[in-house]
């Protein structure tokens, strides 16, 4: 369970971190991150990221169970997925993110959700620790 309880720290400020990030500074962030999808390198360097995270993740929280751990699996397999298509097939990338640019209203509500997610597991890894 401390592997458990570790994951849901660190998703879930994560999440809580970037989203309030974005929602504060949203203008001047999201613009900064749609240019710097045009960039291949930073594709590549992104997505290494993403797919170290979402492989250690996956790799040691494997857990396909009916309950809250569930979410962890869950973002470790996006990011893994996230990663291996950044490294892979960048030029998709770059066709498919330019749609969100026009729509801020559908950004806010994925911020918000996000926010909202990495609440709930933050306040999830806390009160089971206790």
């Amino acid at each position: 369970m401390e592997i458990t309880i570790f994951l849901a720290r660190f998703w879930g400020w994560l999440l809580l971190i970037l989203s309030l990030i974005l929602l504060v500074r949203k203008k001047k962030v999201v613009d900064i991150q749609f240019q710097l999808v045009k960039d291949k390198s930073f594709l590549l360097f992104s997505g290494e990221v993403a797919l170290m995270i979402g492989l250690v993740t996956v790799i040691i929280h494997n857990v396909w169970v009916a309950d809250w751990r569930v979410v962890i699996t869950i973002f470790g397999w996006i990011s893994l997925i996230k990663g291996v298509m950044r490294m892979g097939f960048p030029e998709m990338i770059q066709q498919i993110i330019p749609i969100f640019k026009d729509k801020p209203g559908l950004i806010r509500s994925l911020l918000v959700v996000t926010l909202l997610l990495g609440s709930w597991l933050v306040w999830m890894s806390y009160s089971i620790a206790v």
